[in-house]
C-alpha cells in the first residue's frame, strides 16, 4: 500500500508540472500571436496619414460635385479634426451629411501640427492668400450681439476647400514622438498646394 501511494504521488505531481508548462507556453504563444499581428507605430501612423489624404480628396469631390464651400477645422490640442460647410446663411457648420466627415481624433500616442505659412512652395502671388479669400468665407462677428444668448459658432476652418476644386496651401504634420519607450520618433506630412490630391512625405525622421 504504501509503494503505490507514493507511486500515485509522483505521478499527480508530474501531471502538474506538465498542466503548468503547457500553460505557461500557451501564455508564451498568445504573446507572440499577439505582437506578430499588432501594427508598429509607423504603420499605425502611416495609415491614419492616409486615412486623412483619402477623406479630404472626397471632400474636395463633394465640394465641387455639390458646389458648396467647405473646409477642414483641425484642433491641435485634442488632436483632432473635422470638416465643415458654409450653410445657407454663411455661417461655418460641421459637415454631417456622410459620417465618414465627422470628428476624426487620433491615438493618444500621436499628434497633429498645422502649418499655413512660410510654406516651401508659397509665393507673393499666391490666389489664397490672407487678402485674397473671399469675405463672405469668415466669419462675421458683426452678427453676434452682446448680450444676445446664441449658441456659441464654431471656428471657421483653417482650410478652405472651394467648390472650383482649389484649396488653401496647407501642410500638415502627424507625429509619433514616445516618451517612455525605446521606439524612435516618427513623422508623416501631408501637403495641399492648390488642388489634389495631397502629397504624402514619409516616413520622415524629423520635421525641418
Amino acid at each position: 500500500m504504501t509503494m503505490r501511494t507514493s507511486y500515485s504521488k509522483a505521478v499527480g505531481f508530474t501531471l502538474i508540472e506538465v498542466m503548468v508548462v503547457i500553460f505557461i507556453m500557451g501564455i508564451a504563444a498568445s504573446a507572440v500571436v499577439l505582437n506578430f499581428s499588432s501594427e508598429s507605430p509607423e504603420q499605425a501612423l502611416k495609415k491614419q496619414t492616409q486615412r486623412t489624404a483619402v477623406i479630404f480628396n472626397m471632400a474636395s469631390d463633394f465640394a465641387v460635385l455639390n458646389q458648396r464651400q467647405l473646409g477642414l477645422r483641425v484642433d491641435q490640442e485634442s488632436n483632432s479634426y473635422y470638416f465643415m460647410a458654409l450653410n445657407e446663411e454663411q455661417e461655418w457648420v460641421k459637415l454631417d451629411q456622410d459620417k465618414i466627415f465627422e470628428e476624426h481624433t487620433l491615438p493618444e500616442s500621436f499628434s497633429l501640427s498645422l502649418s499655413l505659412t512660410d510654406l516651401p512652395w508659397e509665393n507673393d502671388n499666391n490666389l489664397f492668400s490672407s487678402d485674397g479669400l473671399d469675405e463672405e468665407l469668415s466669419l462675421d462677428n458683426d452678427r453676434v450681439e452682446i448680450g444676445q444668448e446664441e449658441e456659441k459658432k464654431l471656428d471657421p476652418p483653417q482650410i478652405f476647400i472651394f467648390s472650383s476644386g482649389e484649396i488653401t496651401p496647407f501642410s500638415l504634420a502627424l507625429s509619433y514622438e514616445p516618451e517612455f519607450s525605446r521606439d524612435l520618433p516618427v513623422h508623416f506630412r501631408l501637403n495641399g498646394q492648390d488642388s489634389i490630391p495631397l502629397i504624402i512625405e514619409g516616413p520622415l525622421d524629423a520635421l525641418n
